[in-house]
């Protein structure tokens, strides 16, 4: 048990015992405000105890929990569980503690509760929001997703809000961080659109890099040399990933041919033919990879200036 464990029971049990020695130096007489003081210092007590037991329980439960587990967003996914569950049986045990009629106190919050939340229904809907992101998992912590207009890094997901570290946005034009963290209410999740770029099950996306050639330009000699470039730099990882997306995809009822290599598709512009290299990557390595290729790429089509023509002079 860690240390904070232990000095929670020792608090139980040193409130316990006040609640047995403390009444006993009160005079059974004094009041305060017309409420005699003797029974209220020892429900005082006993309460104190009760919730230190909870807390050190609270901790030797969570330890152990997640001890089982290195996966850091599952963690922050039990400890929330944990938190909530354990707030809820504190409140019931302290009005146990504090009064013999505990069940008719937990009705009439109950019927406080309602009144409540027909002020409160936003953050309601966020707490099922919560609710909702725990048991489906549209994301979790560490996930990189877009929801509505925001997109970023999952860093928190509390029970009304989710914390984003921002990618992209106002401040730069690549999907790097911008810096800026953005707390989107929970509910967001039950009425818009969300979009998770890194799932556990499948942490990739494709990603398309385009190259402009001149009409001029030996379309099939470029097309190979495209494709054997960019294939020689991340093919066979992304051949590995393919499989595992193929198995994937014979679970479900989607029928899809997927490429297991890089492919380049043409597509003609005003003044100039436009080829487009599509592979996959990582969602967080996309700026890192996009960069890599196009200095391979423009290195592999400058050593044959004879067969690739960039279209100079063109508007671009």
């Amino acid at each position: 048990m860690q240390r904070r464990g232990i000095g929670f029971l020792l608090a139980a049990v040193g409130f316990a015992v006040l609640s047995a020695v403390v009444p006993e130096l009160v005079s059974p007489d004094a009041t305060a405000f017309g409420v005699a003081l003797t029974p209220v210092v020892e429900n005082t007590l006993l309460a104190l105890s009760a919730l230190s037991a909870l807390s050190a329980a609270y901790v030797v439960i969570l330890d152990a929990l997640l001890a089982r587990t290195h996966d850091r967003r599952r963690k922050h996914r039990i400890r929330s569980v944990v938190r909530l569950v354990f707030l809820v049986v504190g409140v019931v045990l302290v009005l146990a503690v504090v009064t013999d009629h505990w069940v008719p106190a937990l009705v009439s919050l109950g019927v406080v509760g309602v009144a409540v939340s027909l002020s409160l229904q936003q953050p309601l809907l966020s707490l099922l929001g919560w609710f909702y992101i725990m048991t489906k998992r549209p994301y979790q912590v560490g996930d990189r997703v877009a929801i509505g207009d925001s997109t970023g890094d999952i860093v928190d997901v509390d029970y009304l809000v989710t914390t984003l570290w921002e990618t992209g946005g106002e401040l730069v034009t690549t999907n790097q961080h911008s810096g800026r963290h953005i707390t989107v209410p929970n509910s967001v999740v039950l009425s818009a659109h969300v979009a998770n770029y890194s799932r556990d099950e499948f942490p990739y996306v494709w990603n398309e890099l385009a190259i402009q050639v001149a009409y001029e330009t030996d379309l099939d000699f470029a097309r190979a040399l495209l494709r054997e470039t960019v294939d020689d730099y991340l093919g066979d990882e992304m051949e590995e990933n393919i499989e595992h997306y193929r198995e994937m995809l014979a679970e479900t009822p989607v029928e899809l041919e997927v490429n297991a290599r890089p492919t380049v598709n043409v597509k003609q512009g005003e003044s100039w033919v436009e080829l487009r290299v599509r592979y996959l990557v990582k969602p967080r390595e996309g700026t890192r990879v996009r960069n890599e290729l196009y200095e391979r790429i423009l290195a592999a089509f400058n050593d044959h200036p004879d067969r690739v023509a960039f279209p100079v002079g063109r508007n671009r």
